[in-house]
């Protein structure tokens, strides 16, 4: 392992959070350093390995910590440590910056409010098919520090939440990637600003012959770059000159806005490193997308069926709903902070809208003047409902959309446990 004699090298450091980032990062740092562990629920934590580790509260203010690597899903504001990491704020770091004090590897760093997962591994199998050596890692749900047998010319593809940016200090990432913003995460960010500065940390850390590359045509990217000067070469992406490309390499999982913002970064990428084009079409051609988004799971005669499950957002269900067709629109859940619904009463006059759940007050308040609602108690009710609908109504191109514009934990573990719900109860029914 080279630069070995880093920052994070014979120190004293606390892991605040064992989630999947805070174990690869205890793994990865304790044959380096005093290592010592930290969680919020930290007396439900029985496994042996970690617990000589373990510091408890009244332990932490008698050791004066050298670094303070924090999981992305610790806010300072609401954990039980506030008070000690807001007074030792600038001892903190984030698994991105202890993965670039040992690695000097290119990356690509793609972040962002909407399409980053779909984005991250479009790139990889693009790389992948091109014979290179990538792996794939960060949000998407490898840790970064988890990854073993890493050469000079390995290149990584990294998902970063806004959650990670916010906590990293060094990280530097020779091409660099934001897709879109749109108001997100305000309950952990509190300000629109905030989360913005905070998905902007990745442009702020590269330096000159770095790349930049950015939505030409979205709002709050525009806006923040007329207000700061970058060292890197900013590189700005028309997310509305795909279509052409599209209908040459013609692959149905592109035919929604989203994804064809996310071909553009991918192929604007690899147009700077020279890939070769007749493999990168192949991938492109070929490409199936990830599990519960935006993925048609059923189609057949005049009728589809898209699960979005990892919609968590107005803004991440907007672009489907402008796709046309006669579309049964499926959503509820909890609602996140600030999230606004801005469609006009035009764009969606062929929506439906089912809402299930018990927080539908405010879905109602959101949707009402624009959209036809009616409200169930829970998934499965709905989905019922909209067969025996779809049954007894001939309409064309009927489009059953499950993308709940909401976090999933009111009823399911998490967004994959919710779309595999939704798939269970669909198969129960008969879609004609």
């Amino acid at each position: 392992m080279k630069n070995i004699s880093n920052i994070f090298f014979d120190k004293k450091i606390l892991i605040y959070g064992l989630g999947k980032s805070g174990v690869a990062a205890f793994k990865f740092l304790k044959k380096y350093n005093n290592v010592f562990l930290y969680d919020d629920f930290y007396s439900n934590i029985k496994v042996s390995k970690f617990k000589k580790y373990l510091v408890n509260h009244k332990q932490i203010s008698d050791k004066d910590f050298d670094k303070i690597i924090l999981s992305p899903g610790i806010d300072i504001n609401k954990c039980k440590l506030s008070k000690f990491l807001k007074k030792n704020y600038n001892k903190i770091h984030s698994d991105l910056d202890v993965f670039y004090a040992f690695y000097k590897n290119d990356c690509i760093t793609i972040t962002g409010t909407n399409g980053k997962s779909t984005t991250c591994q479009l790139m990889y199998e693009v790389l992948l098919n091109q014979k290179f050596d990538v792996r794939l890692v960060g949000n998407i749900g490898n840790p970064i520090l988890n990854l073993k047998r890493i050469k000079k010319k390995t290149i990584f593809v990294i998902e970063a939440s806004s959650y990670q940016l916010e906590y990293s200090k060094y990280f530097r990432s020779k091409y660099s990637v934001i897709l879109n913003l749109a108001p997100d995460h305000l309950e952990r960010h509190k300000t629109l600003n905030n989360y913005i500065n905070a998905k902007f940390e990745l442009l702020k850390n590269q330096i000159k012959g770095d790349l930049a590359f950015i939505n030409k045509n979205d709002y709050f990217i525009s806006k923040k770059i007329k207000r700061n000067k970058y060292k890197s070469k900013l590189i700005k992406v028309d997310t509305k000159k795909i279509s052409r490309f599209i209908k040459q390499k013609y692959n149905n999982y592109f035919f929604t806005r989203t994804n064809k913002e996310n071909l553009s970064f991918v192929l604007a990428i690899s147009k700077k490193i020279n890939l070769k084009k007749d493999l990168l079409n192949e991938t492109i051609k070929n490409f199936k997308g990830l599990k519960y988004r935006q993925q048609v799971v059923f189609q057949k005669k005049n009728i589809t069926i898209i699960n979005d499950s990892k919609s968590t957002s107005f803004s991440s269900s907007i672009d489907l709903l402008k796709s046309g067709g006669n579309i049964y629109w499926i959503l509820g859940g909890v609602n996140k902070k600030g999230d606004k619904f801005k469609i006009s009463k035009k764009d969606c006059k062929n929506v439906k809208a089912f809402i299930f759940g018990k927080n539908k007050k405010f879905f109602i308040k959101k949707l009402k003047g624009k959209i036809e609602y009616k409200c169930f108690l829970n998934l499965k009710d709905t989905i019922k409902k909209i067969s025996d609908m779809s049954k007894k109504q001939k309409v064309d191109n009927k489009i059953i959309l499950f993308s709940p514009s909401a976090a999933s934990f009111d009823s399911f573990l998490n967004f994959e446990d919710r779309g595999q719900y939704f798939n269970k109860i669909i198969k129960k029914h008969k879609w004609i």
